[in-house]
């Protein structure tokens, strides 16, 4: 795609705001760690890998303030209280997808390695690991691609759940990376798009990024699903994750677990693809990873409309666990790994 889900531009951070689309194209500028998490939390960004690459720059830009710290002489090896506290709240910004956490280990992994570095060196180090991530991102997805396209039929239809396309990542996309490497290498693929509610991320993103590539799309409704399944119009499920635990099982956009059921009960190949900075292993099972709960409003009504009468409560998670043996195989840069999961 021409348009860039994140972007460094004249010493910021711009975000390409995730909220908008389809409707129009806006950027959202951020100078500082405090202005990414925000940007996080409201959804600007979202996709556990594009959420990672921000964060990861969000930690640049507190390095980038300390360096302005120079010409106040403050000394090597002090600044590193700032980028503490840029770590603890970009941390605190989303709780589910473990790139983000991923990202920014990694960030103050080099920050402490370059402890006694002047700001300035300190900060052009970090802003360097910031752009090595999002490079390295690309570069896991397009190997995702190739691995996952190769489980795909000459003819295919797609089903997808939320939006896992360049959109959700540094570019080119897990599972809709594998729907791009397949029609790259001449196969004719389709995809069906979940509209994925509350958010309506298939509905405002998968639809609009297959438009732009010219792959074909179908929308339909959540409820949906097993109608096209049982009619035989499916022939695999792709989706992304924002956690793997160690045992296999997937944390991913709400409604993933109920497609899973699905796919098994049709026959149906259920694939996940995620680059292997998504997998966990200090989480044990899907038992032990956090669920984040969204606002109510999301569900209640959409923008300035609200479809829910007054005072009716709404119950709002952002994501569900699907048991490692609902799994086909998870597609990851390295390769495929199929179950058991746990070896």
């Amino acid at each position: 795609m021409t348009v860039e889900t994140l972007r460094w531009q004249d010493g910021a951070l711009e975000l390409l705001d995730q909220r908008e689309l389809p409707a129009r194209i806006l950027y959202v500028r951020c100078t500082s760690a405090a202005e990414t998490a925000a940007a996080i939390r409201a959804m600007v960004v979202r996709g556990a890998p594009a959420i990672g690459c921000a964060a990861a720059y969000g930690m640049a830009l507190e390095a980038r303030a300390s360096a302005g710290a120079e010409e106040r002489a403050v000394p090597a090896g002090q600044h590193g209280a700032g980028l503490d506290a840029a770590f603890e709240v970009l941390a605190a910004s989303r709780p589910t997808a473990v790139n983000l956490f991923w990202a920014l280990e990694r960030m103050r992994r080099v920050a402490r390695e370059q402890a006694a570095a002047a700001p300035a060196a300190l900060a052009a180090r970090l802003l360097a690991e910031a752009h090595a991530i999002r490079e390295e991102d690309i570069v896991a997805n397009r190997a995702m691609g190739a691995h996952g396209a190769a489980l795909l039929p000459q003819r295919a239809v797609v089903m997808t759940h939320c939006n896992a396309g360049a959109l959700a990542t540094a570019g080119h996309g897990t599972a809709l990376g594998i729907v791009r490497s397949a029609r790259d290498a001449g196969k004719d693929v389709r995809v069906i798009a979940n509209e994925t509610r509350p958010y309506l991320q298939g509905a405002r993103l998968t639809a609009w990024e297959m438009k732009q590539e010219d792959i074909p799309v179908t929308l339909i409704a959540d409820a949906a699903a097993g109608h096209m399944m049982q009619q035989g119009r499916i022939d695999a499920v792709v989706v992304g994750a924002d956690r793997i635990a160690a045992n296999g099982d997937v944390a991913n956009k709400i409604g993933t677990y109920t497609l899973a059921v699905l796919a098994r009960r049709h026959g149906i190949p259920f694939y996940v693809a995620a680059p292997l900075s998504t997998i966990d292993p200090a989480t044990p099972s899907g038992k032990d990873i956090v669920i984040e709960e969204r606002p109510q409003d999301e569900v209640l009504g959409y923008r300035g409309l609200r479809w829910a009468p007054p005072g009716v409560p709404a119950a709002n998670p952002a994501f569900d666990v699907t048991p490692y043996e609902l799994v086909t195989a998870i597609i990851t840069e390295r390769g495929i790994v199929r179950p058991p999961f746990s070896r």
